[in-house]
């Protein structure tokens, strides 16, 4: 018997995207059926806290789920803590989890690959990740669904017994890491995700995602996607604590999923070409944004 996988959402302080993915996730097909963790950090600030206080007011009420249970901090511990927190809590007692954030828009089908996923796959321990997220690239892939050697923080889950490798040191990774394998971790250099290990070394940024990415591709794992995105991050708006307003990574949600089948796990190598030339022209146009915008305001 397959038990669906608890969902754990976390959320801080903005209630209009907290109520759009709130309401994006009641209407999946499995919601009613699936178990909620929603964890609200506290205020970092007195300028956060009537947000906060708003968002907890909000997820009180929430309904449509098999059982909801709300875990509001005391203290503000920070997106990243929070979320290794969370995710570890619930993972350990359910064995698998499904997380989001409070700005992920989810398709009606979304909970439900995610099942799937979690297990035709719990077996085979070359799959670290069901990813949720998917970039608006055109393919010819005739499958609902493809594999990738990149993790993605935007929709995704995972099992306990991958879980148990995250680790958050930076300073493990510099010693681990040669020239070759930063090469292969930045898509071959189409993204910086490197760059992130060294700001947080460097406690310039505080986060989390780049780090599981890390013990992925550390241990060869493969993440599973849809082959159409069935979340789009409305966090690009600049309200978002990592994410830069940008429209680059807007997408269309699937509302045609049809099934997800056993396959030997292979790298679709078409989609993870497209995926690095996507980037490198989407870091071309965030580059000539900024570029734009120092010009005006200097």
């Amino acid at each position: 018997m397959n038990i669906l996988s608890p969902i754990v959402l976390f959320v801080y302080n903005r209630p209009w995207h907290t109520a759009q993915t709130i309401n994006a996730l009641k209407k999946n097909i499995l919601s009613s059926e699936s178990e909620l963790f929603i964890f609200s950090d506290q205020a970092q600030s007195y300028a956060d806290k009537e947000g906060v206080n708003l968002v907890r007011e909000m997820i009180d009420k929430v309904t449509g789920f098999k059982r909801v249970t709300i875990i509001k901090h005391n203290n503000n511990m920070g997106l990243s803590r929070s979320i290794i927190y969370g995710v570890s809590m619930v993972i350990k007692k359910f064995g698998k989890v499904i997380v989001l954030e409070d700005d992920l828009l989810t398709s009606k089908f979304f909970l439900t690959f995610m099942n799937d996923g979690l297990q035709l796959y719990k077996e085979n321990l070359n799959i670290w990740e069901i990813g949720g997220y998917v970039y608006p690239i055109e393919h010819s892939i005739k499958n609902d669904f493809f594999f990738a050697p990149y993790t993605t923080s935007w929709g995704w889950a995972t099992w306990k017994d991958r879980w148990k490798y995250f680790k958050k040191d930076p300073e493990r990774l510099f010693k681990e890491f040669d020239r070759k394998m930063i090469k292969k971790f930045d898509l071959n250099y189409s993204d910086n995700l490197w760059g992130q290990v060294v700001a947080n070394k460097n406690n310039k940024i505080d986060t989390w995602a780049v780090f599981w990415y890390a013990e992925v591709f550390l241990h060869n794992g493969l993440v599973l996607y849809p082959v159409k995105s069935m979340v789009e991050n409305i966090g690009h708006d600049g309200s978002g604590i990592n994410c830069k307003k940008s429209l680059s990574y807007s997408v269309s949600l699937d509302d045609k999923y049809k099934s997800l089948y056993l396959v030997e796990p292979v790298i679709d190598k078409e989609m993870f070409l497209k995926v690095q030339k996507y980037l490198i022209g989407a870091q071309f146009f965030l580059k000539r944004v900024v570029f734009f915008l120092k010009r005006v305001f200097s």
